[in-house]
This record gives C-alpha cells, sequence and structure tokens, in this order.
C-alpha cells in the first residue's frame, strides 16, 4: 500500500497520486444493479443454462484483466489456475463435503496456493518469457491432471461433481445456478472495482508503465507483482470451481491450453485494464463464439474474422471507444457552451 509518509514526501509517487485524484466517483451500486439487470434480460432471450455460462467465463475474463490490463502482464498459461478451482472444487465435493460454498473455497484455495508457488518463480520474468512459462506450467498441469494423477481425477473421463442443495435451494435448478452464479460474479466486480481503484491498484498501473522507476522510489515491486498474480489465481479458481458446478462434472479439458486464447481476445474485446470492458468483452465473445457455430457453416473461419474486425476497429477495445466518444462529445459541448 502507499505509505503515508510516501504521500506527503516531494518527488515521490506524484504522479500515482494524481491519477488517484482523477479517479471517478464510485457508483458501484448503480454499476452492480446495471451488470445485475443486463444478464438478468439476457437470460430469456438467449437461455438460463447459456447466459450462467456466460457470466462464469465474465470471472474468469475479469481475473485475465487483472494480470494483463492492470500490470501488463501476458499469459499464456491462465487456464492452469480455471482447472486447479474445477478440480479442487470437485474434488472436495467428491471425496469431502457436498457443501457447494465449502466446495467453491476449495477451488479457490488450490488455485491461490498454486499461484502462490508458481508465481515466486514466474513473476519474475516478463514479456514473452512471462507468457510462455506460464504456458509451461499449465501444459504440465493438463499432463499430471490427464495421466500422472488419473487414479484421483480419473484422467480424461474426469470426475462428476454433484453438489447438495444450498437450504432449500436446489443448485441443479437452472434460475438457481443463475442466481448462484450472479452472486459471485457481482461480488468479484464489487471487490475488482474497490481494489483496482485503491492506492494498492495504483501501483500496480504504474508498475505497468514503469516499473524501473517505481522500484527506485522504494516500493517492492516484486511483492506487488505475485500478490497480483496470487489474487488473479483465485479468482480465475472460483471461475473454475462455478464451472464444474454448472457442468456437473470435470474433466482435463476444464485446463486445456489452446482455451487461453479464448480469454485474451475477450480482454481485447472490451478493452484491456478495464472492469466493464472485460464482461462487455467477455458476452460479446461468448455470443460470437456461441451463436456462428449454430448458423455458419465453417464457423471457425468466420469467428476469426470477426475477431480480427472488432479488434482492429476498437483499438482500445469497445469499452475504450464508448468512453472515447463520450469525451469527444463532452469536449465539443464544453465548446459550445464557451461560445454561447
Amino acid at each position: 500500500m502507499l505509505k503515508k509518509e510516501d504521500e506527503n514526501t516531494p518527488g515521490r509517487m506524484t504522479d500515482l497520486l494524481e491519477f488517484k485524484k482523477h479517479l471517478p466517483k464510485e457508483r458501484i451500486l448503480l454499476d452492480l444493479a446495471l451488470i445485475a439487470a443486463g444478464f438478468v434480460l439476457l437470460a430469456p432471450i438467449l437461455n438460463v443454462q447459456r447466459v450462467t455460462d456466460f457470466m462464469i467465463f465474465c470471472i474468469f475474463v475479469l481475473s485475465f484483466d487483472l494480470l494483463y490490463g492492470y500490470m501488463g502482464r501476458l499469459s499464456f498459461g491462465h487456464m492452469l489456475f480455471l482447472g486447479a478451482g474445477a478440480y479442487g472444487g470437485g474434488l472436495c465435493i467428491r471425496y469431502m463435503t457436498k457443501d457447494p460454498l465449502l466446495a467453491v473455497l476449495a477451488g479457490i484455495i488450490m488455485a491461490g496456493l498454486l499461484a502462490m508457488l508458481l508465481g515466486i518463480i514466474i513473476v519474475r520474468t516478463t514479456g514473452a518469457c512471462f507468457a510462455l512459462i506460464n504456458l509451461a506450467f499449465n501444459q504440465v498441469g493438463f499432463f499430471l491432471v490427464l495421466s500422472v494423477l488419473r487414479d484421483i481425477t480419473k484422467g480424461e473421463d474426469g470426475i462428476g461433481v454433484v453438489p447438495a442443495g444450498l437450504g432449500w435451494l436446489n443448485l441443479g435448478s437452472r434460475p438457481v445456478m443463475f442466481g448462484f452464479v450472479l452472486f459471485f460474479l457481482l461480488l468479484v466486480f464489487y471487490v475488482l472495482r474497490r481494489v483496482t481503484t485503491s492506492p494498492y491498484g495504483i501501483l500496480i498501473r504504474s508498475i505497468k508503465e514503469d516499473e524501473a522507476r517505481v522500484k527506485f522510489l522504494g516500493y517492492n515491486t516484486f511483492l506487488y507483482k505475485w500478490l497480483t498474480y496470487v489474487f488473479a489465481g483465485c479468482v480465475a479458481g472460483l471461475a473454475g470451481t462455478l464451472s464444474a458446478l454448472n457442468y456437473g462434472y470435470v474433466n482435463p479439458n476444464f485446463m486445456d491450453t489452446h482455451r487461453n486464447v479464448d480469454v485474451i481476445f475477450a480482454v481485447l474485446i472490451g478493452g484491456a485494464g478495464n472492469l466493464y470492458g472485460a464482461i462487455i468483452g467477455g458476452v460479446v465473445y461468448m455470443v460470437i463464439s456461441n451463436y456462428l457455430a449454430i448458423y455458419i457453416p465453417r464457423w471457425e473461419m468466420f469467428l476469426g474474422i470477426s475477431l480480427l474486425i472488432l479488434v482492429f476497429r476498437f483499438r482500445q477495445g469497445i469499452w475504450g471507444f464508448v468512453r472515447e466518444q463520450g469525451s469527444r462529445r463532452s469536449v465539443r459541448g464544453e465548446i459550445g457552451v464557451k461560445k454561447g
């Protein structure tokens, strides 16, 4: 965290504090209400189960955006933590307790512990090395659950995940599962909103912009990067556990390295470094990837073309484009008022 004495010391972290002054006033309750209303309205249109998948994917995108958008570290192996969370929650239900909340906790702990251990090595790297070493660990994890640990994970067959209900609520009911996942999406958004607009979040952004300068000013950048890596892993683990609960099983595909491309495209579409962009990107990507397959033959080619158009048309993502247009209109309005 930013120290009080640092804030009063001339020349220390001036840019960070200036950035903090310009942060918009939080309207967190309104934001949460809009997100909830958006998904509730989508549910009857696109199907409740499909929209539940969308929300889980959005949680995963939010976790990835914390790494890439805020800390500036591109990972090709983030599926490792989603898979760890899925197996953590699934194994908890199979061998320990069928309580879904304890399963969620077990999944978060499993992914968090893994991120804590690997992060000690990984966050010391940057650029292509950071991306590829994550991919390497992801591939190792996939091999472990597929083969080495098959007595526990049941290999490619996977394990069934059948949780108990929440009191009188049956998670086997699609509307109940929808509400369960929506609650965690809103919780993750709220926590990340608080974190990314705090002095800690400002420091992480500054590490992305100029790590050498932040280090020169006396901050332990390794610690902040490690904490962010662990936090992102925990959120990804949550997404994995919710996915296992939603599908009713977990298998090595939850750790498939090829699916890392999905979350990268989603962040680029929505706009990196913005929570709203992560959610918009997650929904847009899921809509395109799910519905092209239904209506268009050879949909993979059209998916690639559609994503390229979106990425190149909106260089800062859809949310970045919306903000830019809003800023331009605001400037034009101020100019018009002055002329009048």
